[in-house]
């Protein structure tokens, strides 16, 4: 039943095949809680790196981290081969690669702010219009004045010469007041406390390190553990989205390969919707629309197909459907409208049938020939080849110490950038304040000396002048020394 250039995934009056040249084209799995999506994404990814495909996916409940491990032919997965026939089952094992926001179970997997960039942070940050104005003026300042913005500490030292700033900066580039500084400020410091000030910084994940293939020609799977992620579910859907921008922005055209460059799966797809503003969902359906292109399919992981936008859900041509349940009124119509997307069947109602949807069976139509939706046929889900569970922690940590990005980006890159840079120009902006303040009280006092002294011939120092300029030398450098301290933890001149 396996075939070369097509992915074998299960068996309805035919078996059914998602053909890897279309594999681009983009797809979408959904179901309700418990109907098997997870196995199915499972069985998904092992086709598409048995091909030689990379695949990413979010792992939201570390089910899928078993794929790395060796299948051990379960009672339920070798009946089920023989339920549909699959005469070419057999047990095996993945290459993968497992990373983690946290860098707790995984390798740490970074972005910096400027890579980021205004939309996807504004969003992370849950700001308004307003404050996402503000935090665009921040990003072309720091763009028009060449400081790199790459961790939480740059972005927060801008807002803060920004808000010393305002009048000059605001006659320049718009309106910015103190109010709005101080939400972004606040937004920030909810966004640490959920653990971003891991994310942001360098070493940043590099693309190239998703796309790798091992010594048998297959795909790794790069995992991301999201378990923890999940409890900050803006930071996941906008950090998932950044990747796809990334891989958007870096990959180069290839139009329609004989199979994808990438598979990226994303899970928990409603997240990424959730009261996102217009420009943001005109944003990934460009992506999604343009990213084809390069190569990448991506293939949405969600209970409803209502979840998805219209216009994204439109380009999504390779379906896996599993059971929907139709107790309220809403739920009635996300049958209908699931039913809607396939090509009917003249052997059954696909409205009727994805309620009657066992676990393990799907409603499943992709594309075929001259790229043509196949009929939706009602499809048993052949079973994966891995271990179907999570590993054990120490088989975890093992595949962590022999992967092949160890060591890369376990350690944090602290380079000069924003931070830095702002704080020099202030502490010789202060320096040179205080120079100008000594010197001023110097040319008075000796205005006085020489009023009630007689002019001295030698152009030699009293002891007492010297130790005057001495004294301003120390107070220049404590108040240069203090600034710093301001920029690290607010602490302002004269405390």
């Amino acid at each position: 039943m396996l075939i070369d250039d097509k992915i074998f995934l299960g068996v309805s009056t035919r078996p059914e095949y998602l053909a890897l040249k279309y594999g681009n084209r983009h797809g979408l799995v959904t179901g309700a809680t418990g109907t098997g999506k997870t196995v199915t994404l499972q069985v998904m990814a092992e086709g598409f790196s048995a091909a030689g495909v990379p695949v990413f996916a979010a792992d939201i409940k570390g089910d899928l981290s078993g794929v790395a491990k060796m299948g051990a032919a379960q009672g339920w997965q070798t009946q089920r081969a023989q339920d549909i026939g699959f005469t070419d089952f057999k047990d095996d094992i993945f290459p993968v690669i497992f990373w983690d926001l946290f860098g707790r179970q995984g390798h740490p997997i970074r972005a910096t702010i400027s890579e980021m960039g205004a939309l996807l942070l504004s969003r992370m940050l849950e700001l308004n219009d307003t404050q996402e104005g503000v935090l665009n003026i921040a990003f072309k300042l720091a763009d028009d004045e060449g400081l790199l913005l790459l961790d939480l500490k740059d972005l927060r030292a801008l807002l803060v010469d920004i808000q010393e700033r305002a009048k000059e900066i605001s006659t320049r580039y718009g309106n910015v007041t103190t109010a709005s500084i101080g939400a972004i400020q606040r937004a920030l410091l909810v966004l640490e406390q959920q653990g971003a000030e891991n994310f942001f910084g360098e070493r940043a994940l590099d693309i190239a390190d998703l796309m790798r293939t091992d010594r048998d020609g297959k795909g790794f799977i790069s995992i991301l553990a999201a378990d923890e992620l999940m409890r900050a579910p803006r930071l996941y859907a906008t950090f998932l989205l950044w990747m796809l921008s990334e891989l958007f922005e870096e990959l180069p055209e290839v139009g329609d390969p004989d199979k994808p460059k990438l598979v990226f799966f994303f899970d928990e797809a409603h997240l990424l919707f959730d009261d996102a503003p217009k420009a943001l969902i005109d944003k990934v359906e460009q992506v999604v629309r343009l990213v084809r292109s390069k190569g990448v399919g991506v293939y949405f992981v969600t209970q409803n197909p209502v979840d998805i936008p219209e216009t994204v859900l439109a380009q999504l041509s390779n379906r896996v459907q599993h059971a929907l349940r139709a107790y309220t009124p809403r739920e009635q119509k996300a049958v209908r409208v699931a039913a809607e997307t396939f090509r009917p069947n003249p052997e059954f109602s696909t409205e009727e049938v994805i309620t009657q949807l066992g676990i393990g069976e799907a409603l499943v139509s992709v594309l075929e020939a001259k790229g043509i939706p196949s009929v939706v046929g009602r499809t048993l889900i052949r079973p994966p080849s891995a271990q179907v569970g999570p590993l054990l922690p120490e088989e975890r940590r093992a595949i962590i110490a022999n992967s092949p990005v160890a060591g890369l980006y376990d350690t944090v890159v602290d380079r000069d950038s924003a931070f830095e840079s702002l704080a020099k120009k202030a502490r010789d902006r202060q320096l040179a304040e205080e120079r100008q303040r000594q010197d001023d009280e110097a040319r008075k006092a000796e205005r006085t000396y020489q009023d009630d002294k007689p002019r001295r011939s030698s152009t030699r120092q009293t002891p007492a002048e010297a130790a005057m300029n001495s004294l301003a030398r120390t107070v220049a450098n404590r108040l240069g020394s203090a600034l710093v301290r301001g920029i690290l933890g607010g602490l302002k001149r004269g405390r």
